[in-house]
């Protein structure tokens, strides 16, 4: 879609040009004389909920995100394409809805960009800001793999990257854990899933200091990061991939104990909505591989309210976990004196099942799995802290960057930028819809309702939830709302995707 500018550029260039000039650290420029670009600051969180202090929820314990939060501009009402890991990060990465089935896999990397060669189109918006002078550093898990390599589950570490063209410099500490796979599953002392068989438990919680897990070791991978590219030059996009919330749900002890397990909510949608087909949701397969779990939940028998607080509570603990290195991460922004002239983005790559409809896990069209949190602060935007209501969509995180790195696009985008949200005031939800892909079915989410189409034969096909009149979607009112249906249909049916052939 072509580059969207506010409707009246003239009379807003006075304060843009102000604008920008808040994003200068002082008398920076590049060899033209041009006043230096901002930096990026991503970070990148897997398998978080919007179950954040910022999002309303005054019982976390996320000072660090909160205060970021209230430094920028939260999207309370931003949704992934995909709900699931590594299709999430491409559709985000490439700024593009699936047009393949193969998109919509966690080795959509290795289908698409792996062992390619440097084409005419950016394999990534990371590539796009490299070609355009930026130094860009990855760490952690930015496109699937936990070190940006492909390689199997039980296999050692590969040489061929996930995203070649991408990328100055990148790094993972895997520890004691030795690979990137045995580290993102890992326990501390060195075990992880797969040298055990499976035979552990979804959690873990151990009186250890931050770097007895990977995301400590991350952290501090990114500290020493941000010392070395204040000293250069040119403008930097360092991004850095946390693994928590991730399975399995293991942090310190210390962040465990901020909870009380007794007060801790259980989910307000406990049920498989009315009126929808099993099809919709699946049996938490994922979570179950975990054998040593004291329950296997399924959609015919849920786990009890006691293993459910459990559960939410070891979430909850690796949430406050991660939070916490987030913390360092922007803390050494600060002290390195970058903080005046880097924009951070903080997205997690989908939501997360919490016995919500009696599934644990993401994998499904529904609310639960496809909202995830969005924040992002630019140096001196107006009205930091105030939340936008604005439907967004992973897609727009692309272009977004873009207009506020003064950078055109290369490749044809499916997403808009939020450019207005952040440099004017935050927007509202009219007007906007975030699309989103799996399980043989296409879903649109406006303002006010979600309706889903599934192409498979199993019936109702169609699933319409107005959050308005139900706002934990506990029931399909498709066959109540024909109207709506026919209203909102053809968004689904006439989206520009090709998908549609392969079904």
């Amino acid at each position: 879609m072509k580059k969207r500018y506010p409707t009246n550029r003239a009379k807003k260039g006075l304060i843009l040009f102000l604008f920008f000039l808040g994003l200068q650290t002082g008398p920076v420029h590049g060899q033209q004389g041009e006043a230096r670009r901002p930096n990026i600051l991503l970070i990148a969180i897997d398998d978080l909920r919007p179950e954040l202090g910022a999002y309303g929820k005054s019982y976390m314990k996320t000072p660090h995100i909160d205060q970021l939060a209230r430094a920028g501009r939260v999207f309370l009402n931003h949704y992934v394409n995909v709900p699931t890991c590594g299709a999430s990060r491409y559709s985000m990465l490439t700024g593009r809805l699936p047009q393949r089935p193969a998109a919509l896999r966690n080795d959509a990397f290795e289908k698409f960009t792996a062992g390619r060669p440097d084409g005419e189109q950016p394999e990534s918006f990371v590539e796009l800001f490299r070609r355009n002078g930026y130094l860009t550093v990855g760490i952690g898990k930015i496109s699937h793999s936990p070190d940006g390599k492909v390689y199997g589950y039980n296999q050692p570490v590969s040489d061929n990257p996930e995203l070649p063209n991408s990328w100055d410099a990148f790094y993972f500490n895997a520890g004691k854990w030795q690979t990137g796979w045995n580290a993102f599953f890992g326990y501390a002392g060195g075990a992880n899933r797969q040298s055990m068989k499976n035979q552990v438990r979804p959690y873990e919680e151990k009186e250890v200091a931050d770097t007895a897990y990977p995301d400590g070791l991350t952290a501090r991978l990114a500290v020493e990061q941000l010392t070395r590219l204040s000293g250069q030059a040119k403008p930097f996009l360092l991004a850095v991939g946390f693994f928590k919330p991730h399975l399995p749900f293991t942090a310190p002890k210390k962040y465990w104990d901020l909870y009380e397990e007794s007060r801790i909510p259980l989910s307000p949608s406990p049920d498989i909505p009315g009126s929808v087909n099993a099809k919709s949701l699946h049996n938490s397969n994922e979570f179950n591989q975990y054998k040593k779990g004291e329950e296997k939940p399924s959609l015919k028998d849920p786990v009890s309210d006691a293993y459910a607080r459990k559960l939410r509570h070891a979430y909850f603990a690796a949430v406050s976990y991660v939070d916490a290195q987030v913390g360092m991460v922007l803390d050494a922004l600060k002290q390195a004196g970058l903080d005046k002239n880097t924009i951070v983005v903080l997205w997690g790559d989908h939501g997360w099942h919490l016995g919500d409809e009696r599934v644990w896990g993401k994998h499904t069209l529904s609310e639960y799995a496809l909202r995830s949190p969005l924040i992002i602060r630019v140096p001196g935007m107006p009205a930091a802290g105030k939340p936008s209501q604005r439907i967004a969509q992973s897609v727009d995180i692309y272009p977004t960057l873009l207009e506020l790195a003064r950078l055109a696009p290369e490749d044809t985008l499916d997403g808009r930028s939020l450019y207005p949200d952040l440099v004017q005031q935050p927007g509202k939800t009219g007007g906007s819809v975030a699309y989103s892909y799996f399980n043989r079915g296409i879903s649109v989410r406006t303002d006010r309702y979600r309706l889903t189409k599934y192409y498979r034969k199993e019936t109702p096909l169609i699933e319409l939830y107005d959050y308005r009149k139900d706002p934990y979607e506990t029931k399909n009112v498709a066959a109540q709302n024909p109207a709506v249906v026919e209203a909102l249909l053809p968004l689904v049916e006439n989206k520009k995707t090709s998908i549609q052939q392969y079904w």
